[in-house]
């Protein structure tokens, strides 16, 4: 029990810290705002939680934004962060509970990101026109339609906040979680059978 234990918290460390990697090489995405970039830093999250469970999953998650804020900053005046802290629950645990409830199989894997997807969108959506981007528009000291204005010099069909969330949030959550989604699923069917007895499931 405290090999299997030791070799969790190093296993989980390990993830964090590629976590805190992969968070800082992000990349843009055209037609999307400059503040809303693709990084692959949900792979080890992913892993971490179908390898280990929810626990290991929410300190993959804690400690990459640490890392990220330690090493290089932030070019999102913390908002990004603040974001991805409030996200942590909706994303680790209706993956976990999905996962369990059909049984901790391949299946289960698949049926659990798909909804995980959708869930962090809704969550996304809400986050961004109620919390985000008002606090983002504050620390610029703009309001959010001048953000707004900002975003459509990018896209034109972006002429206010419901655009914005049609065409921009929606859109980049989509393509951000599937592919990171796409790389965990295929990385945990590797290392599953690599790593048995880490594998709580």
């Amino acid at each position: 029990m405290k090999n299997h234990n030791l070799q969790t918290l190093i296993t989980t460390a390990m993830l964090a810290a590629v976590a805190g990697v992969l968070m800082s090489l992000e990349f843009s995405v055209p037609m999307m705002p400059p503040f809303y970039k693709v990084d692959f830093s949900d792979v080890p999250t992913v892993v971490a939680l179908f390898l280990m469970g929810p626990v290991s999953a929410a300190w993959v998650e804690a400690i990459k934004i640490i890392i990220k804020l330690i090493t290089v900053g932030t070019n999102t005046m913390y908002v990004g962060e603040l974001a991805n802290l409030l996200g942590i629950a909706l994303f680790v645990m209706p993956l976990w509970l999905i996962y369990q409830k059909m049984g901790r199989n391949r299946s289960a894997v698949l049926v659990s990101l798909s909804s995980s997807v959708l869930i962090r969108t809704t969550f996304s959506c809400f986050c961004n026109a109620c919390i985000t981007l008002p606090l983002y528009a504050k620390a610029m000291g703009v309001s959010v339609n001048a953000v707004v204005t900002m975003v459509a010099s990018i896209n034109p069909a972006i002429t206010n906040l419901t655009t914005f969330i049609v065409m921009a949030t929606i859109p980049f959550n989509l393509i951000k979680l599937s592919l990171n989604f796409f790389v965990g699923y295929l990385l945990y069917c590797r290392l599953k059978a690599v790593y048995p007895a880490v594998r709580t499931a």
